[in-house]
């Protein structure tokens, strides 16, 4: 395949894994209303996938000896703490406005590199911080005192900082040979989770019933049972492993930016099928929000004076960032 052609590919992979993660909210928001609660949804999604990525998790069992420490880390942050956060915030606040709020996790993996780690950002980065933190206050009307649920907004920007360990463990993955396939970390990850989530959402008291029903989509009757399915399969499983494909055709600079799309396809989705709709000036915020996103993960380097730090992501594309090119989260 000619280069050009591999990077069509992978922007078309790119593309379906944002639409696939950005159809997780609008899915599971009316199982949630239908009477299942957020942790019980978060459980049913990771579960569901963990079983479906057992054979991958066989393949890579190497990985429970090589690297504990990051399938733990990645189980405890990128899945169980993200899904856990984001679903328990959708349901108090719309979809599109969770997901914007999430997408401070750029602006938040600076600060960390800025603080953190004592490592200079460029000013291109710092824009857009601004930009990002300028454009929430829009999204949440702060001049109307926090018109938005409060509770669900701690919820939203709690799946925020989990990005930020998403990130941060995923650039720890290692380099060369002794590099983590992503598949088998996203594996391990989605287990990890599941266990963790099994003794925090104690599914054995869920509302089953409610998996054999039907649940409302502004005003329209659809089987639980689909819902969960696409949950699982399309926004969780198919949802990684084509953000992973995509960054190995591109570049995880250029697949992450391309997963900001994922909040604008939340958003409209959200207003299609659940008849979400956001205000002229929250339109405006969360489209500041994506553009300041944007430019903190696509901002170029100044000249060599030491690390300098751009964005969510490194400059050169190693085999562990598929992983973090690869999310969630959630």
């Amino acid at each position: 395949m000619h280069a050009s052609q591999a990077r069509s590919a992978g922007l078309g992979l790119a593309l379906a894994s944002a639409f696939a993660f950005g159809g997780s909210g609008v899915a599971a928001k009316p199982l949630i209303e239908a009477g299942l609660d957020p942790l019980h949804v978060v459980w049913l999604r990771v579960a569901g996938a963990a079983v479906v990525m057992l054979p991958v998790a066989w393949r890579h069992r190497d990985l429970l000896i090589r690297k504990p420490v990051l399938l733990a880390g990645f189980g405890l942050l990128a899945v169980a703490g993200v899904q856990a956060c984001y679903f328990a915030a959708i349901s108090r606040i719309p979809v599109g406005v969770a997901l914007l709020i999430e997408y401070l996790a750029p602006a938040l993996v600076l600060a960390w590199v800025r603080f953190v780690q004592h490592r200079p950002v460029t000013r291109a980065a710092a824009l857009g911080v601004v930009l990002a933190v300028g454009g929430l206050a829009c999204v949440v009307e702060v001049w109307s005192g926090l018109g938005f649920d409060v509770v669900g907004i701690v919820l939203a920007l709690g799946a925020a900082c989990c990005q930020v360990g998403y990130f941060v463990l995923s650039d720890q993955g290692g380099d060369g040979a002794d590099a983590p396939d992503p598949l088998g970390v996203i594996a391990f990850g989605l287990i990890i989770g599941a266990l963790v989530l099994t003794a925090v959402a104690r599914p054995w008291e869920m509302e089953w019933a409610v998996l054999g029903g039907s649940a409302g989509m502004d005003g329209r009757s659809v089987p639980a049972v689909l819902l969960l399915g696409w949950i699982v399969l399309v926004a969780t499983v198919v949802a990684y492993v084509t953000g992973v494909v995509s960054v190995r055709r591109l570049s995880p600079q250029v697949a992450g930016v391309v997963a900001c799309l994922e909040a604008v396809i939340a958003t409209v989705l959200a207003w299609v099928l659940l008849g979400e709709h956001l205000s002229a000036p929250q339109t405006v915020g969360g489209t500041v929000v994506l553009v300041g996103a944007f430019i903190a993960q696509s901002s170029t380097p100044r000249a060599p004076s030491g690390p300098v730090a751009e964005g969510p992501g490194p400059q050169a594309p190693a085999p562990h960032d598929d992983v973090a090119a690869g999310r969630a989260a959630a």
